[in-house]
């Protein structure tokens, strides 16, 4: 049996067989796309998506032996947005987690979040969609990329409009990512600022249940330090792998 300390205390990672033979996990931005850069402009987003979605990728290896693990990128590469949900698609995943970064003008804003695909409900939803969507400008030629339809990142009537399509994966979805942030509040790891839904170009075509999780705000001081400390990472991917878990468990019951 795996054991993690969290808080100080041991605990067990159940070794449970579950019907998940494929995960994909994806480190958010990459390269040339820092995303977005911390307080006190010393961390970028993409080396701690980085570093918490090999950390993900380990305890799922460790605690779920028979399913694989694919990783989207695996180092410090740009990998286009359309790329990672056709990784996904192309490996037959049965759930895809994308691990990102959140940044905010108020530095006092702090917590986990996790985006489902889905209908836009308050100005910060749309801002957060529009600031992961933007890394699209970054692809050569992405306007005349047949993959993204003729989506405009400039435009806040394409990210709505974006927003609108929904997921054949809604509900199960949705179970996985709430089932992420009841365990970052059970476990008492960062404040639980809930399930959300966006329109994300990184989710918009996986075949898959997908989520987006905005571990923590780079931009408050406190989750900064947080989410670079090894400490910060291990429960953050304790909470995903449990998420999993447990996601894998009423896959069972509903058979």
């Amino acid at each position: 049996m795996m054991i993690l300390m969290v808080g100080g205390i041991s605990h067990p990672l159940n070794l449970a067989k579950i019907s998940l033979k494929t995960i994909v996990i994806d480190a958010g931005h990459g390269g040339k796309d820092p995303g977005c850069i911390s307080y006190g402009k010393d961390l970028y987003e993409k080396d701690i998506c980085l570093q918490i979605a090999k950390k993900i990728g380990k305890m799922l290896k460790d605690s779920l032996p028979d399913v694989r693990i694919v990783y989207t990128r695996e180092s410090d590469v740009f990998i286009p947005l359309w790329q990672r949900a056709a990784v996904a698609n192309k490996n037959n995943a049965d759930l895809f987690i994308s691990v990102h970064c959140n940044a905010h003008s108020v530095t006092t804003l702090h917590g986990t979040e996790t985006y489902i695909m889905g209908l836009h409900k308050t100005a910060g939803n749309l801002a957060v969609s529009k600031r992961e969507n933007g890394a699209v400008a970054l692809e050569e030629d992405y306007k005349n990329n047949e993959a993204y339809e003729g989506f405009d990142p400039e435009s806040d009537e394409a990210h709505i409009i974006l927003s609108l399509y929904q997921s054949a994966y809604r509900n199960q979805s949705l179970q996985l990512a709430s089932n992420f942030q009841s365990t970052v509040e059970k476990l008492n790891i960062r404040k639980n600022l809930g399930v959300k839904e966006a329109g994300f170009l990184v989710l918009w075509k996986t075949a898959m249940p997908s989520v987006l999780v905005e571990t923590g705000f780079l931009t408050n001081p406190a989750d900064k330090e947080y989410l670079k400390s090894d400490t910060g990472q291990q429960n953050i991917a304790l909470s995903i792998v449990e998420s999993v878990q447990e996601y894998g468990k009423q896959l069972e019951k509903n058979k």
